[in-house]
């Protein structure tokens, strides 16, 4: 089959297309035939080589939706899937024209999405849950912080905090998004580049969550929490510094 890999760090040049040996399923995989990937940061990291991989050549990808090849693992084939983690363990392989990814962690595309769309909210969207629930464990009532709303996580968060009746402030650094994340949900949108953001949430009765995605600002995390707020580390966006 054919996969897009790269056999030394760089730009963007470094990636060609190869003849690679089709995957090998384990028991509990489902080989799919892939339709659509992503280009998500952890991609770019590997790439230029600011997070090596373990070894070279290395298949890209972690995101993919595509049709399953053949029955197995309560799969037909033909039905419509997506990753909802990482494709493999060492985060990459959907570059490719077929994956074996663990059944459990695949789910349905329903109708109307297309497989580019369902590629890009498998892996946003799990992690988005797993930060408000099952590490920030996020309660109806409850008011959450979510930085960088308009990013993959933090658009998918906003939404899902609302859907469990909490009250949500997000941040942009554009006045121009600001529009458009509160029509996703978000109570208050706050400018970081304008307002010092700690100070306004406090002056607002501070939060019992803070979905921390840019790391440069926890401190403003810290200072916008509640006595025994919770705050979850889940991304770096502030850069390799952070």
């Amino acid at each position: 089959m054919k996969a897009v890999q790269f056999t030394e760090y760089g730009a963007p040049e470094v990636l060609q297309v190869r003849e690679v040996p089709d995957p090998t399923p384990r028991p509990s995989d489902v080989l799919i035939q892939v339709k659509a990937t992503t280009v998500n940061r952890l991609d770019l990291f590997q790439r230029n080589g600011s997070r090596p991989v373990d070894k070279l050549p290395f298949t890209p990808g972690l995101e993919a939706a595509g049709v399953v090849v053949s029955d197995t693992q309560g799969f037909r084939a033909g039905e419509r899937v997506m990753t909802t983690h990482a494709v493999n363990a060492v985060g990459g392989g959907g570059y490719a024209s077929m994956i074996a990814a663990p059944a459990a962690d695949l789910v349905r595309i329903p109708e109307g999405v297309s497989f580019e769309m369902a590629a890009a909210a498998g892996l946003t969207s799990s992690t988005a849950w797993g930060s408000l629930f099952d590490l920030g464990h996020l309660k109806a009532g409850e008011r959450v912080l979510i930085w960088a709303g308009s990013s993959g996580v933090g658009t998918l968060a906003i939404q899902l905090a609302k859907q469990a009746d909490c009250w949500v402030v997000t941040t942009t650094s554009s006045n121009a998004k600001a529009s458009e994340l509160r029509r996703l949900g978000a109570d208050m949108v706050i400018n970081q580049r304008e307002e010092n953001v700690g100070q306004v949430i406090q002056n607002n009765h501070g939060v019992n969550l803070v979905i921390e995605l840019v790391s440069t600002t926890l401190q403003a995390s810290i200072e916008s929490c509640v006595q025994d707020g919770r705050i979850v580390l889940v991304g770096n966006l502030g850069g390799q510094q952070a």
